[in-house]
Parts: structure tokens; C-alpha cells; sequence
């Protein structure tokens, strides 16, 4: 998060461990003293009072934020006529660091087919992370781009109209905003710290495979297939956090059969796999 600029979620996720139980004191104390640190640092994302409650001023001042960042590349761009080119340069160059994520998103504030046209041939002809492919994705809607772009995710073969690149996680299908509910209703009392953990995963996956037939699978509202992804999606977490399996109650707990037993394991695989490959891009 703090990688990628994203100071207010940063400090919202540090409010939420600090009011977790049963942790060491010693992280407890790391916590507070970012949390702190990211409050008298970035005051303006700090979007609580002291009281912890949110202002409706910060999303109001979004726009404002969003037009002086746009302000602020035209005027390097006017004091340096190579600044796009030096730009794209950063966004694919390896390796990936939080350079490039700046780079792309102020790419999204120029002008120019030829800036277009360059970020396409990279997604084409480039192996990338998913997740880099996404927001590279996410860019060139942000562009203004229109039309299909045909690449490779994973080892599909996919077609993906950038017009309807989600920029946020509520652009996406509601169905898929029903695999965290089903974890929510499992862990949302009794392991919140889980659940929070899980909406970040499912966030990023969600991405990652933004196009591919697994992502089309979720979209369909399939009741099984919901409850197999959810069981997944938990499964993978606890995991992170215990280091210990126990598939076999988690399935349970979600309805997934031994029929289903299959095509549980298969989504398991897939995000495991995301898992392995490194979420923070």
C-alpha cells in the first residue's frame, strides 16, 4: 500500500489491527508507531477524526486531488518534451518497483495515440504479472481508450473491451462481491482479522484474472461455484495465517461435496498459484 501511494488504506488497515486481539504486543506497537507516523506525514488522507469517524469532505476533495496531479505532469511535460517517452521507459523497465505504478498512473493523465499504442504492444508482446497487466489495462481506460485488446492472461487467450476496465472494486459484477460475502458470513465475528485479509486477496485475484474463463465462471452466479471460490478463498488465507490445513472443514463449512471436491481443488490450485507469484505489484 505505502509502495503504491495508498496512504489512507494503509491507515484504516492499521486502525483495524490495532483493534484485533490476541496479537504480541511488540506488533501492536510497530502498528502505532506507523500508524502515527502516516497520520503526521499524509494528513491529508487521513480520512478519521479523532473520534474514528470519516469525513465527507475527503471524498469530496477526490476530484481536486486527481485535477492537480493531472496540473503537475502537463507541467513537467512542458518543461521536458521527452517527459512521456521517459515516462514509458519507467513503466517497463525491470525491475518492477513502485516507479513503475507511478509512471503508469501518470501516464494516464497525457495525451497521444502513440502513448496508447506503445502500452498495447508491451501487454502484447511482454510476459507480464497479471496484476501489471491489469492496471496497465486500467490505464489505457483511464486514457480514454476504446476497443478490444487481445493478450495473453496466463494461458488464455483473452479479448478485453478497455472501456469496461473496472478502475475500482464496486465497477465490478455484484456476483463478485458474493464470494466475500459468503467468507464474511464464516469469519467476519469470530476471525475478522481473517476476513480483512481475505477482501485483499479476493481484491487482487479478482484482477488477475479479470477476463479468463475463471473470472467469466464467478460472473455466471453459479451458487456452487460462488461457494467453491469462497471455500478456496478462505482456505488460502488461513493458511497465510496459521500455516495449517484443514480443507476438509473448510469445505464443509461453505457445502462443497465430494463432488465438488474436484472443481474445489482446481480453484484452490489457481490461487494458490497467484499467491505464489507475488501480490504486490
Amino acid at each position: 500500500m505505502l509502495e503504491n501511494e495508498r496512504y489512507g488504506e494503509a491507515m484504516e488497515l492499521l486502525r483495524f489491527l490495532l483493534q484485533c486481539q490476541g496479537q504480541d504486543q511488540r506488533h501492536y506497537d510497530e502498528w502505532h508507531a506507523l500508524l502515527e507516523w502516516l497520520e503526521a506525514a499524509f494528513p491529508q488522507y487521513n480520512h478519521s477524526n479523532a473520534d474514528g469517524e470519516h469525513f465527507g469532505e475527503a471524498e469530496e476533495s477526490e476530484p481536486n486531488e486527481d485535477e492537480m496531479k493531472r496540473q503537475n505532469v502537463h507541467a513537467k511535460l512542458a518543461e521536458d518534451s521527452f517527459y512521456a517517452d521517459k515516462l514509458l521507459q519507467t513503466a517497463m523497465q525491470e525491475p518492477l518497483s513502485e516507479q513503475n505504478m507511478l509512471a503508469l498512473e501518470q501516464l494516464s493523465y497525457l495525451e497521444g495515440a502513440a502513448i496508447d499504442e506503445e502500452l498495447v504492444q508491451w501487454l502484447q508482446s511482454q510476459e507480464l504479472h497479471p496484476l501489471l497487466q491489469f492496471r496497465v489495462l486500467q490505464t489505457l481506460r483511464k486514457r480514454g481508450m476504446q476497443g478490444n485488446i487481445e493478450l495473453l492472461r496466463g494461458q488464455e487467450r483473452a479479448r478485453i473491451d478497455v472501456e469496461a476496465v473496472p478502475l475500482s472494486p464496486d465497477e465490478f459484477p455484484t456476483q463478485v462481491g458474493l464470494v466475500t460475502e459468503r467468507v464474511a458470513g464464516q469469519t467476519e465475528v469470530q476471525e475478522p482479522t481473517l476476513f480483512y485479509f481475505a477482501q485483499e486477496l479476493w481484491t487482487q485475484f479478482i484482477m488477475a484474472i479479470y477476463g479468463t474463463d475463471d473470472y467469466f465462471s464467478i460472473v455466471d452466479e453459479n451458487d456452487e461455484t460462488i461457494d467453491i471460490w469462497a471455500a478456496s478463498l478462505h482456505q488460502i488465507v488461513s493458511e497465510s495465517l496459521t500455516g495449517s490445513r484443514s480443507d476438509e472443514e473448510i469445505r464443509y463449512m461453505y457445502g462443497v461435496t465430494d463432488t465438488m471436491r474436484f472443481i474445489f481443488e482446481q480453484a484452490y490450485r489457481t490461487m494458490k498459484q497467484f499467491v505464489a507469484a507475488g501480490t504486490n505489484v
